[in-house]
């Protein structure tokens, strides 16, 4: 059946990147399960079994790539076994017959599948990170360039006291950092289940090493050397503790509750014409609307960000839904977080990266709205000058309470400019400080440390980034197509 005949989920067929799914894929899986079994059967022969020969492990490691007639004879042994992991020990011991009677040998389901799991959430986050702190970058560099151009800031989406573009690309920033922080921690707590039988009590294992505990611990040694990982959990169940899931699928959770976040932004800025995520030269922004310049990368990352932001629910009932030792409500889906978040997150990332490195940034449109409001906004400074001067604070306050109204008044009702400032000028009780009232507006005035701020938290994001220098070194601008 042609993929154009059969449902293709959009997480996967436009929004996954090609790592992830290759990473993810049925190939990598199943082939991933045979480098385990593989594993563990070099590592007990290596302690002394006598029933894993060499010529066993030579076939093995020839065919650890699953092929296409090996996948043929998997899903007819599934159907005829009714279990997945037994099709494949099966398939696997007909293209190694040398190794038939020993692969697998001792272990349980969970040996492959938490394992590869485990390696799996290991290896996305790893294709996730350094492109993160791609994402930072941009940023890093975009609120360098702008941290003294003054912008209004906004409380509840209304006009307040005035910041730079930079600052508040470094909110950004800092949020992203939290996040990437969160994520290293996460990746370098990982651990690896090994060979610990069916409930966890390493039990068939002592029957083979008769009873020696220290083979056991230097079996489980040998399979987390030769598949990268420090060491074992010290406690599981038949499979690694669910809370890993958990662990794992907040942290991406967060991630994708920032990307909405800041995309958000995005899309509110593009509505004010201040700034706006790049447009590629045949772009179409609507079959009806020509003029439109839909903000359609950020809707995007608001999209997958809010699907991310979610998905730590299931994970959370999941892990509480593990009854003892385990349950087998959690097989029906894949209870991997990697491979439920990150299959989709690696391309909210990419999008954040495409739309952060290509901020088109207006500075008239934004001079002009802060113009606007820039009046109302100098009123505290003019109070705090006229009082220097001798004047009364409550009588200035007074006098500026009713200006301003009208003012306002005009805006609203006419919609003419703002005339405060000439309201003032034609004030007879503001005259001492008339010929102060131009240079008290100068937007840099209002806007604090702002650059200061900015600078400091580019500096830290330079000093998190450092671990990443080859990566961000070679990384060029991800070029979407839809």
């Amino acid at each position: 059946m042609s993929n154009y005949d059969s449902y293709q989920t959009p997480l996967g067929s436009r929004y996954a990147s090609k790592e992830m799914l290759t990473l993810f894929s049925a190939r990598t899986r199943a082939s991933t399960w045979r480098q385990l079994w593989l594993w563990l059967a070099e590592a007990e022969h290596e302690l002394g079994i006598e029933q894993v020969t060499d010529e066993a492990l030579e076939q093995m490691r020839a065919n650890l790539t699953m092929t296409d007639e090996d996948f043929e004879v998997a899903r007819v042994e599934e159907a005829r076994r009714r279990h997945d992991v037994m099709a494949h020990v099966h398939t696997f011991g007909q293209v190694a017959p040398a190794a038939a009677g020993v692969i697998h040998y001792g272990a349980t389901s969970c040996f492959v599948t938490d394992n590869a799991d485990l390696i799996f959430i290991r290896d996305g986050l790893d294709l996730l990170l350094p492109k993160l702190a791609k994402v930072i970058q941009n940023l890093s560099t975009f609120a360098l360039k702008y941290k003294d151009l003054p912008t209004l800031g906004f409380t509840h989406f209304q006009a307040a006291q005035p910041i730079t573009v930079g600052k508040r690309a470094a909110q950004w920033i800092q949020e992203l950092i939290m996040d990437l922080e969160d994520l290293e921690h996460a990746r370098e707590q990982l651990r690896f289940r090994g060979a610990v039988g069916t409930t966890g009590t390493q039990a068939s294992f002592m029957e083979i090493f008769d009873s020696d505990g220290d083979k056991i611990d230097e079996l489980n040694k040998k399979l987390c050397e030769k598949a990268g990982f420090p060491g074992i959990y010290h406690v599981s169940t038949q499979t690694y503790t669910r809370k890993v899931d958990l662990r794992v699928a907040n942290v991406l959770s967060a991630l994708g509750a920032t990307a909405q976040r800041i995309a958000i932004d995005i899309r509110h800025l593009a509505h004010l014409t201040e700034i706006e995520e790049p447009m590629e030269k045949d772009q179409i922004g609507s079959s009806a609307m020509a003029f439109k310049r839909n903000p359609m990368r950020s809707e995007r990352i608001t999209s997958l960000g809010r699907e991310l932001m979610n998905k730590n629910a299931n994970f959370a009932q999941t892990f509480a839904g593990q009854w003892f030792e385990r349950t087998l409500d959690d097989s029906a889906i894949s209870v991997n977080p990697s491979s439920a978040c990150t299959r989709h997150v690696v391309n909210l990332g990419a999008s954040l990266d495409n739309v952060t490195n290509g901020l088109v940034v207006y500075p008239q449109m934004i001079r002009a709205h802060l113009d606007a409001q820039l009046p109302f906004m100098a009123t505290e400074n003019i109070i705090m000058r006229l009082v220097s001067k001798g004047g009364s604070r409550q009588e200035a306050h007074e006098q500026i309470r009713v200006l301003s109204r009208q003012a306002g008044l005009v805006v609203k009702n006419e919609g003419k400019p703002n005339d405060l400032i000439e309201r003032i000028r034609n004030t007879e009780y503001f005259s001492p400080i008339h010929a102060d009232l131009d240079a008290m507006l100068d937007p840099s005035l209002y806007t604090g440390r702002s650059a200061v701020i900015t600078e400091r938290m580019c500096a830290v994001a330079e000093e998190k980034l450092a671990r990443y220098s080859d990566y961000l070194g070679k990384a060029e601008t991800v070029q979407l197509s839809l």
